[in-house]
């Protein structure tokens, strides 16, 4: 099991919120957290949003920040349209285009390749999105196999892994290899321990399996993308001051002049030097320095800059993990 206890792997709290002038909290999502599955059907993005802040206001939060990637992307930015008095700032490193493409993203796509300054692309954004046929469409179709399972038959292949660890582990780390970098797909061994260490990796594996809830995480899919996607909510835009983290290794490469179309209010967006899909758990140094800045741009005096220890190669949730784990039977999981 991943080792807790280390000082390099831990954050002393009460020091960075000094420094920070900003109190920590971390409620997690309910997918994990509700470990044998929601409490009642089609659990979707805006019934999983109110969750969230009433953690937050139990524990005495009148205004957060909210930062999200992947499923915590919709979250968050449910949270920042629904509450925007509540949300004072929203950071994401995850923001795949959602709802109508405005005249000026369809142009890009067109004629954003022979003029890219006329669209405010930058030579990233060229090499993220062009050819479209490859770069898009092809990436799409290799790597959206478990969304289209998982979104239509979650319970199928649910049932079998629940029934095999080295199945489970399978299904989970491939994402690790594929979705931290593109290049890895065809390395013998996945390229896992470029990146994280098999502790890191197994310790992830260990909680859908100890808890049994890897069908419910999976169900998650199935009752949002037959429908949630298309509600008023994907629609509506965010104006909320919001961060972007582009990461140049993640499934889907966002413009800046995209992730404003939903993002108007975009007050930072930072083009990262390395990194993918688990940004906060490859480089949790670059997310906390970006997540900083983004605070402090939001009207925050930070007096010095968030530096994490170097070796740190746990995600920021594994970083700040907070109340206890709950095993299939019940009982409670500690740290080794």
């Amino acid at each position: 099991m991943f080792q807790w206890n280390q000082p390099q792997s831990n954050i002393d709290l009460a020091m960075w919120e000094s420094r920070l002038r900003i109190r920590g909290h971390l409620p997690l999502d309910p997918g994990p957290r509700l470990l044998r599955g929601p409490p009642q059907e089609r659990f979707q993005l805006c019934v999983c949003r109110p969750s969230v802040p009433q953690a937050d206001e139990e524990a005495g939060l009148p205004q957060f920040y909210a930062h999200g990637g992947d499923w915590g992307w919709l979250i968050t930015t449910n949270m920042a349209q629904l509450q925007p008095k509540t949300v004072k700032g929203l950071h994401v490193n995850f923001a795949p285009a959602q709802g109508k493409p405005g005249a000026r993203v369809v142009l890009s796509l067109l004629l954003g390749r022979c003029f890219p300054k006329l669209f405010g692309f930058t030579q990233h954004d060229v090499e993220g999105l062009f050819p479209i046929r490859q770069k898009v469409l092809l990436e799409m179709l290799l790597e959206s196999g478990y969304m289209h399972i998982q979104a239509t038959k979650p319970d199928t292949v649910g049932r079998g892994l629940n029934d095999s660890p080295v199945g489970l582990a399978t299904y989970i780390l491939e994402k690790f290899s594929t979705w931290t970098n593109k290049e890895f797909r065809n390395l013998e061994n996945g390229g896992l321990e470029r990146n994280f260490s098999l502790d890191d990796l197994l310790t992830n594996v260990m909680i859908y399996w100890t808890t049994g809830s890897i069908i419910s995480s999976m169900r998650f899919y199935k009752e949002n993308i037959g429908g949630g996607f298309t509600q008023k909510h994907a629609l509506m835009a965010v104006y909320v001051p919001t961060g972007f983290a582009s990461f140049p290794n993640e499934l889907i490469h966002t413009p800046k002049l995209w992730a404003k179309q939903k993002y108007p209010k975009l007050k930072t967006h930072t083009v990262m030097p390395r990194g993918g899909h688990f940004a906060a758990m490859e480089e949790p140094q670059l997310m906390a320095e970006d997540i900083q800045n983004f605070v402090r741009d939001g009207g925050h005096a930070i007096p010095k800059p968030l530096v994490l220890p170097r070796d740190t190669r746990c995600s920021l949730r594994q970083l700040l993990w907070q109340g206890p784990l709950r095993g299939r039977e019940g009982g409670e999981i500690r740290p080794a």
